[in-house]
């Protein structure tokens, strides 16, 4: 069998070090079908599971097309959470990174005028919600006149959330001539008119999931009272023992309720719904990927295309309502070719529900019996042992690409008069640097960012302490983090 590479692909130069330096070495199924079809600017729906690697699938083609000169947004990607628009933008940022491409996000619950000001400047690619995305059109904020990409990502929670109506808007104030990529792990009868209505002549990919991969996920069900399920979760939990495990309940009610008596009971925990200020669930959530606690309590929120890397367990406390909810829950484990354990407890009163899911699965989820007191007890010394263990922190893996890179700030912006040719045209006078070390400027009312890339950073703060810009010497120094 012959080894795939990205390098398959004709990419340039930027886009190959930063997979490389991301720790991309082959490509997934999805990425594989994906990337040489959407390299030619052909409409795409494409239906894979989640955890197949979609974003990278249309972030490495967005990335290599858009065009570095043009200030104006190109590609433009609508995601159904906030949690995901973010991580979108973040993926997009790091692709992108040696080519310089400029991500910003879109989504409700953040200052709008901040957003207004992040558009105003140099900016290729646009990630959010559908809700402010439209806003951002409809007044004004957001220049789509040169936009040449759309990406539609998990189109079925885009339309289990209500907002299909919302994305039409959106599209009818598009560019005609663009290319349009629809992703989704299921496709819904109202999500296959959305593609029929506005995509040309899509090319359609189907990923089946591999045999390798329906094993990846062992499923277990146990029938339990509603007034058993907490100490039933106890037991679980001990007899798992799972290194990182995401505890699904259907109401912020039920997760504020079951994160308290965790946390009473000393379990390294967290809980995130929607509920929450959406700074705060994003410090769970990063503070999660970096493994810095075990256990998170969470409604759906977290099932959609939040990428934490090893998750060994997800816990059903409550049977999801819809039967595509579970396969969105249980997707955040057995992820990357890793195994992964979905229990689900169920009510006797949830047969309904539960015969849903396993129609839409397409096989019964073996039962198994609740722990008895002796295996518990077994297990408790192994349990209490991990309990008392220090976390160990993970890297995240766009550190090794901000090795190299240093952001440094300076005391002037617009109100200066200062652009960002300023900058390029001043620090690449700088003996031993050149454009190819200037990465993403940002330029606000009062002050400026620009990234130096390929560990130049410290000669070039060096230098700009007595050197002018547009005859102005601005105080400069490395950036806070």
């Amino acid at each position: 069998m012959t080894t795939r590479s990205f390098n398959d692909y004709e990419l340039s130069e930027d886009i190959t070090r930063a997979l490389t330096t991301l720790g991309y070495t082959q490509p997934t199924d999805v990425q594989h079908k994906v990337i040489p079809i959407a390299l030619q600017g052909r409409d795409l729906t494409v239906k894979s599971r989640t955890g197949s690697g979609k974003t990278a699938a249309f972030g490495i083609p967005i990335c290599e097309l858009v065009e570095w000169e043009e200030n104006r947004p190109q590609a433009l990607i609508l995601t159904p959470t906030r949690e995901l628009a973010d991580q979108v933008k973040q993926d997009m940022t790091n692709i992108g990174r040696f080519k310089r491409i400029k991500a910003v996000a879109l989504y409700g619950k953040q200052p709008f005028a901040k957003q207004k000001l992040e558009l105003h400047q140099k900016c290729h690619v646009v990630v959010g919600t559908p809700g402010r995305v439209l806003d951002h059109i409809q007044k004004g904020t957001l220049d789509v006149e040169r936009l040449r990409y759309l990406v539609i990502d998990e189109a079925d929670e885009m339309l289990r959330m209500g907002f299909i109506e919302q994305v039409g808007a959106i599209i009818d104030e598009l560019p005609r001539d663009r290319m349009t990529m629809l992703f989704s792990a299921t496709l819904p009868k109202d999500v296959e008119q959305l593609c029929h209505q506005y995509l040309r002549k899509p090319i359609d990919i189907e990923i089946a999931t591999p045999e390798a991969a329906k094993v990846q996920i062992e499923h277990s069900l146990i029938t339990v009272l509603d007034s058993e399920k907490w100490p039933l979760l106890q037991n679980v939990l001990v007899m798992e023992n799972p290194d990182n495990c995401i505890i699904f309940c259907r109401t912020q009610e039920n997760v504020d309720k079951l994160y308290s008596l965790l946390d009473q009971l000393d379990f390294p925990c967290d809980k995130i719904h929607g509920g929450m200020v959406q700074d705060d669930r994003f410090l769970v959530m990063n503070a999660f990927k970096r493994g810095e606690f075990r256990f998170l309590v969470a409604t759906d929120v977290a099932a959609r295309g939040i990428d934490v890397e090893d998750i060994t367990h997800v816990i059903n406390y409550d049977l999801p309502m819809e039967k595509e909810s579970y396969v969105h829950r249980i997707g955040r484990t057995g992820r990357a070719g890793k195994t992964g354990k979905a229990i689900t407890f169920v009510t006797p009163h949830e047969d309904k529900f539960l015969a849903d899911i396993e129609g839409y699965l397409g096989f019964e989820i073996p039962r198994q019996e609740a722990p008895d007191s002796e295996e518990v007890a077994a297990k408790q010394a192994a349990f209490d042992q991990k309990m008392q263990a220090t976390p160990v922190i993970k890297r995240d893996r766009s550190d090794q690409l901000n090795k190299g890179i240093m952001k440094l700030y300076f005391n002037g912006g617009k109100k200066k008069k200062i652009r960002a040719v300023d900058f390029v045209g001043t620090l690449a006078k700088i003996e031993g640097v050149s454009s190819e070390d200037i990465g993403i400027i940002t330029i606000q009312d009062n002050v400026s960012y620009v990234d130096i890339l390929n560990g130049k950073g410290p000669l070039v703060l060096k230098v700009m302490k007595n050197t002018t810009i547009k005859g102005k010497l601005l105080k400069v120094h490395e950036a806070n983090k």
